[in-house]
C-alpha cells in the first residue's frame, strides 16, 4: 500500500439520485416522501432564466418546511460561469444551509471552482453560525472537467461524490449520441471477422466505459462516492438496468433518476447483496478476532487480509445497515 491515507468522507447512500425541478414546487413533496435515498432540487437545466429566481424561493421554502424523512438533500446549483450562481449559494445557505446536507456543481472544470464554492461555503456557515457543513458533489459533463478530475476530487474536504453527465458531455465533446441520454450508439461497434460464408456479427461497445472507469478510479483514490448519471428514457427499465449494471460493475455506488420509476430499480440494484455482506463481516471478524489474540497479521482462509479489504468490507457493512434502517417504516 502506498504510503499516502485516502481520506475518509461522510458516508450516505446514494443508490439513488432523485432530480427534482425546482421550478415545480408540485412534485417536491412527493419527492420527499418517496423511496429516493438522496434527492437534489435542480436549480440549473430545468429551471428557464425567468423563473429562477422563483425557483430559489420554492426550494428554500421546501427546505426548510418538508420532512425529508432520513433521506440526503442536495441541491444543484447554477454554474460557476453565470450570475445566478452566487445567489443560489448566498440565498439557499444563509436561509436554509441547517437544512441542506449537500451542493450539487455542474460542468465543474477545475480545482481553482470547488476551491471558490468551499471559501463561500465556509464565509456563510461561520458568518450564519451554521454548524452543520455543508458537502460538495462534481458533476463532472465537460472533457475540461475529466481532464482536471483528479485535481478537482483532491480539491476540498467537503468533497463527496463525483458523477458523470454523458449529455452535457457528449455536447461539449462533439460526441456523436444516441437520442436517449446514457444509451449506447449504434455506431460505436466492432465487427467480427468474417466467417467462411463472408458473413459478419456487429458487437456494439459502451462508448462511456473509458469515462466511467477514469471517474471511479479518482473517486476511490479520494475516498469519494461514484455516481453514474442518468438514463432518460424512463419507460425502458430494461435499458436502464442494463446501463446501470455496467456502472455498478465498474464500481459505481449509485445512478442518477430522472423519474421516479427508476427510484426503487436503483435502490435494489446497488444495495450490497447478501453474500457481499456476508463476506465482508467475516472480513471485520477476522480483524476482531487478530486484535483480541494480539496477531500482527489479519488473515482469512489462509490469506492476507489488507488495509484497503478492511476498509470496504467496513464500507460494504455500513451501507447495509444504512439500508436497513432505510428500509424500516
Amino acid at each position: 500500500m502506498s504510503f499516502k491515507t485516502i481520506p475518509v468522507r461522510t458516508q450516505r447512500l446514494s443508490r439513488s439520485m432523485l432530480a427534482v425541478p425546482g421550478s415545480k414546487p408540485q412534485f417536491f413533496e412527493k419527492a420527499a416522501a418517496g423511496a429516493a435515498d438522496l434527492i437534489f432540487f435542480d436549480l440549473e437545466d430545468s429551471v428557464p432564466p425567468d423563473k429562477k429566481a422563483q425557483a430559489r424561493k420554492e426550494v428554500i421554502a421546501a427546505l426548510n418546511e418538508l420532512d425529508f424523512r432520513g433521506k440526503s438533500v442536495s441541491v444543484r446549483i447554477n454554474g460557476l460561469d453565470t450570475h445566478y450562481m452566487y445567489r443560489d449559494v448566498v440565498d439557499v445557505v444563509e436561509q436554509a444551509g441547517s437544512r441542506l446536507d449537500l451542493i450539487l456543481v455542474p460542468k465543474v472544470g477545475c480545482a481553482a471552482d470547488i476551491y471558490a464554492l468551499d471559501m463561500l461555503l465556509t464565509q456563510i456557515e461561520q458568518a450564519k453560525g451554521i454548524k452543520k457543513r455543508v458537502g460538495i458533489e462534481l458533476l463532472v459533463e465537460t472533457p475540461l472537467g475529466l481532464q482536471n478530475i483528479g485535481e478537482i476530487a483532491a480539491a476540498s474536504p467537503r468533497n463527496e461524490s463525483i458523477v458523470f453527465g454523458s449529455a452535457d458531455y457528449a455536447a461539449a465533446a462533439g460526441a456523436q449520441t444516441a437520442s436517449i441520454i446514457g444509451a449506447p450508439n449504434p455506431n460505436y461497434h466492432v465487427l467480427t471477422d468474417p466467417d467462411p460464408e463472408g458473413g459478419r456479427e456487429r458487437h456494439w461497445s459502451d462508448m462511456w466505459h473509458y469515462h466511467l472507469a477514469r471517474l471511479v478510479a479518482v473517486a476511490r483514490a479520494n475516498g469519494l462516492r461514484p455516481i453514474d448519471g442518468p438514463f432518460s428514457d424512463i419507460k425502458d427499465p430494461d435499458g436502464w438496468t442494463a446501463s446501470a449494471k455496467r456502472a455498478r460493475t465498474l464500481g459505481c455506488e449509485g445512478k442518477m433518476a430522472i423519474h421516479p420509476s427508476q427510484v426503487e430499480l436503483a435502490n435494489e440494484l446497488f444495495k450490497p447483496s447478501a453474500d457481499e455482506v456476508a463476506q465482508a463481516r467475516r472480513v471485520l471478524a477476522a480483524l476482531e478476532q487478530a486484535e483480541q489474540t494480539g496477531a500482527g497479521a489479519v488473515t482469512l482462509d489462509g490469506k492476507m487480509i489488507d488495509i484497503a479489504s478492511i476498509r470496504q468490507a467496513e464500507a460494504t457493512v455500513k451501507k447495509a445497515n444504512l439500508a436497513a434502517e432505510k428500509a424500516v417504516p
